[in-house]
């Protein structure tokens, strides 16, 4: 396939035809340039002044922008009682208290059920107590926390294994005084 040159505009003999138009080459249909007439330089007028009462007023402006948000953290603080208005809202001071959990060891009859136990878990501490009409049961501590389960020890004379239980005080009471009258077993919770 070849290609022939195609006849220039001015070589074109008849006046009909249309001439095509050229394309120009980038750039050359930009309008001139022109340089940027000198003018004065622009003031501000009274700029020091301004800054002057800026600082002046600045002092003004902070004290009124602190009165305005106590304000609305009075205004929208919650209300009791015994509390007086305006005051801020804050924690109330901590009196020491009597500790309200203890570590309480516990032996528990069957030794095997204390191996299933792990430091975190919970388990309901039940005090079987052996009567002559039969065996009663009761919980004595509700989802006590084992801290501890020591390693057994081997004694010919004891049966059962040792934990260590978080109760609160009053509880662990109790489960010192059934451990005494009742064989103790534990239910994970």
């Amino acid at each position: 396939m070849s290609f022939a040159p195609s006849p220039s505009p001015s070589s074109s003999s008849s006046p009909s035809s249309p001439s095509p138009v050229s394309p120009r080459p980038l750039g050359t249909d930009a309008p001139a340039t022109c340089e940027v007439p000198h003018f004065a330089p622009v003031r501000v007028r009274g700029g020091r002044g301004q800054l002057g009462r800026l600082v002046r007023h600045r002092r003004r402006a902070v004290a009124a922008g602190l009165a305005v948000t106590a304000a609305a953290l009075v205004a929208a603080g919650p209300r009791e009682a015994d509390r007086a208005r305006g005051h801020p809202v804050s924690e109330p001071v901590r009196q020491h208290r009597t500790v309200e959990r203890v570590s309480a060891p516990v032996r528990i009859a069957d030794g095997e059920t204390v191996r299933l136990l792990r430091p975190g878990d919970r388990v309901d501490v039940i005090a079987a107590e052996e009567t002559p009409t039969g065996g009663e049961a009761r919980v004595v501590a509700r989802g006590a926390r084992v801290t501890k389960v020591p390693e057994p020890v081997d004694f010919a004379g004891e049966s059962g294994a040792l934990v260590v239980l978080s109760v609160p005080r009053s509880t662990a009471a109790g489960l010192a005084g059934a451990s005494a009258t009742a064989r103790l077993a534990v239910t994970l919770c």
